[in-house]
């Protein structure tokens, strides 16, 4: 039979049926720390979990292939995968982030760029003359979040990584928010593709991790090592559960989008609302790119309420369908307060400079009734005005 290609296959069925001792139709869990050598000096495929796992290559293996690259390596967590990528770079190499990013991000460049581990320049990806400026200075990696948390903004990755190649730079892409089933990096020119597993992929809240997929063998094996070295490689038992909430990645994410933007069009005509956030509104400024490098627009949105910090109170004290919690991803609705939550590391400064303000609410939208999710809204949304 010849190997699958389409992604929703690969998602559904690599690695069934694979099981060589008993023909379990399931893969197998393997927990063991350790594994038998056949012989002195004769080591086997296996040796010691923390750099190999049958459990977990194949949970690294289907990521590899839904987002075509050579190879993957699966983290404890997103953010030792970001790290991970940022083991790469020397004390002299400059990184360009965007100035948007994600809250956990944010600090952990800054805190490394602090330790002199390397610079970093923070830039709006979106600015042709700021981003046409930080290539000028050579740097060694461009990371891009696309579309950003929390604010949804889109940036052209194909032009972004051309542009960054012609420059020497390597660049990663954080995929978390939209998944291979709806965006793949890279296609579009990435030499790494980021995840928290925690999100989309795993699907189901239950579980931390986070996974690396590179382009190139040779940044797969440094990876591969220095994961080994670092011991940031993730468990064999969350690597089994993220594999499981992976083979319904495709129909829970086209659910969860048609509910996100069912969502958004409702928020849109709302008078509490100033503001909505969502790329698959023909009114979102990246609209156009949105279309053209992603196969849907996701299940992730933000808002934001006139009234500030006392409307979002009454907001997120009103809601019962929708949860008040951080995370995102899962088959349940999330709404989030990034000033105060997601990004309240980034400090005041850089919030207002980002553009994430106190009036600003993030939702993750899952798997509940469209009517439900509305009527919670709807509910909230008259509290605001009951408060005033």
């Amino acid at each position: 039979m010849a190997e699958p290609r389409e992604p929703r296959t690969v998602a559904a069925a690599n690695g069934i049926a694979g099981d060589q001792g008993f023909g379990a139709v399931n893969p197998p869990l393997y927990l063991s720390s350790t594994f038998v050598f056949p012989g002195f000096e004769r080591p086997g495929s296996y040796e010691y979990t923390r750099a190999a796992n049958p459990s977990r290559d194949l949970l690294a293996d289907t990521l590899a292939r839904l987002e075509g690259g050579a190879g993957a390596v699966v983290t404890a967590s997103g953010m030792a995968a970001v790290d991970l990528v940022l083991g790469l770079m020397g004390r002299d190499d400059l990184v360009v982030a965007p100035h948007d990013c994600y809250g956990g991000t944010y600090r952990l460049l800054s805190l490394r760029r602090d330790k002199g581990q390397f610079d970093v320049l923070f830039v709006d990806q979106g600015d042709e003359a700021a981003l046409f400026a930080a290539l000028a200075r050579k740097p060694a990696l461009v990371l891009i979040e696309t579309p950003s948390n929390p604010l949804m903004r889109v940036v052209d990755i194909r032009t972004i990584a051309a542009r960054a190649r012609r420059a020497g730079a390597k660049v990663a892409v954080d995929n978390t928010f939209l998944s291979p089933a709806l965006q793949r990096p890279i296609a579009l020119g990435a030499d790494f593709v980021i995840h928290s597993t925690t999100k989309y992929l795993n699907g189901h809240s239950d579980v931390v991790g986070g996974a690396v997929i590179a382009a190139d063998k040779a940044d797969v094996e440094a990876l591969s090592d220095w994961a080994k070295i670092t011991g940031v490689t993730g468990a064999p038992f969350d690597s089994y559960l993220t594999l499981r909430g992976l083979r319904t990645l495709f129909p829970r994410i086209e659910h969860q989008q048609a509910n996100a933007a069912a969502i958004a069009e409702f928020l849109e005509r709302q008078p509490q609302v100033s503001a909505v956030h969502y790329p698959g509104l023909k009114s979102h400024p990246g609209h156009a790119i949105a279309s053209a490098q992603q196969a849907g627009f996701g299940a992730m949105l933000s808002f934001q309420l006139a009234g500030g910090v006392d409307a979002v109170r009454s907001f997120v004290e009103a809601v019962r369908v929708f949860t008040l919690a951080e995370s995102l991803g899962g088959v349940e609705s999330l709404v989030a307060h990034p000033a105060t939550m997601t990004h309240a590391s980034m400090g005041a400064e850089a919030r207002l400079a980002a553009g994430i303000s106190d009036g600003l609410l993030r939702l993750s939208i899952g798997l509940e009734a469209e009517t439900d999710l509305i009527s919670d809204l709807e509910t909230a949304l008259t509290a605001i005005d009951k408060a005033r």
